[in-house]
């Protein structure tokens, strides 16, 4: 199965998170299951943020990998004994699963370690007809630790200029990395009313041509208060209908 693949990308605390939330609630309402939900963010936070329990990190099992090597049954193989740590590590819902990251790959990395990695993964979202990734601002971690395909990438901005100016860069690193995205959709979130005369200025100044806009919503604030998994939201909420318009651009239901 090819899986169709949604990735969000952005600065650091512009509700990268949130949105990957909105996207993965989005397509289990539309019956676009099962959806494998990846968080490649380090600081990791997708499971709670719709409504999962936070499991084993990649990065930790390829950390403790040596070790658990040394305690391996007789006549099992690496590649074997990889696979079963990492499948403790995913987290299996109704209708969406989740793996998270974790840590990157550190200076004294493993490299088979990572190449099995990598195969697992790929294996992995070939169950799954969409998978949806959270992703960290940077890029390069994406074309050499989880899948070599995009086939739409948000990349989200704040209305604030720094929060433009690290879009353009994240636009540019990805054509530098020669990285497969079939489709971008710049995106701004927590847009309250028109966007200030600066802010029209840094857009145009990057080469934006358009932009989708997600409102400030004041239900998720509400929800991320009482600890509220975002795939409760009702149908009314702002952000959902605005991600949902997103979602009828991206796969054109």
């Amino acid at each position: 199965m090819l899986s169709f693949v949604i990735a969000v990308a952005g600065k650091g605390g512009i509700g990268k998170t949130t949105i990957t939330g909105l996207m993965i609630r989005a397509l289990k309402r539309r019956g676009n299951v099962p959806i494998l939900a990846v968080d490649a963010d380090s600081n990791v936070n997708l499971a709670e943020t719709i409504g999962f329990p936070q499991g084993k990190t990649v990065g930790a099992v390829r950390e403790n990998f040596s070790s658990d090597i040394s305690n391996m049954p007789p006549g099992m193989a690496k590649e074997t004994l990889l696979e079963l740590k990492l499948n403790e590590g995913l987290i299996e819902g109704e209708g969406v699963d989740v793996i998270a990251m974790g840590r990157g790959e550190g200076p004294g990395c493993y490299c088979p370690v990572n190449n099995m990695l990598r195969r697992f993964l790929d294996i992995l979202a070939k169950n799954y007809p969409f998978v949806v990734i959270d992703n960290e601002a940077g890029m390069e971690h994406l074309s050499r630790r989880i899948l070599q395909r995009i086939d739409a990438l948000l990349i989200v901005s704040d209305p604030t200029p720094k929060g433009i100016m690290t879009a353009g860069r994240i636009r540019d690193l990805i054509k530098e990395l020669e990285l497969s995205i079939e489709n971008s959709y710049f995106t701004i979130n927590r847009i309250q009313g028109k966007l200030e005369p600066v802010i029209e200025a840094e857009i145009e100044k990057h080469g934006f041509k358009s932009f989708y806009g997600i409102p400030m919503d004041k239900l998720i604030y509400d929800y991320d208060l009482s600890l509220k998994p975002l795939m409760d939201l009702p149908d009314e909420s702002v952000a959902v209908v605005a991600v949902n318009k997103i979602l009828d651009e991206i796969i054109k239901l």
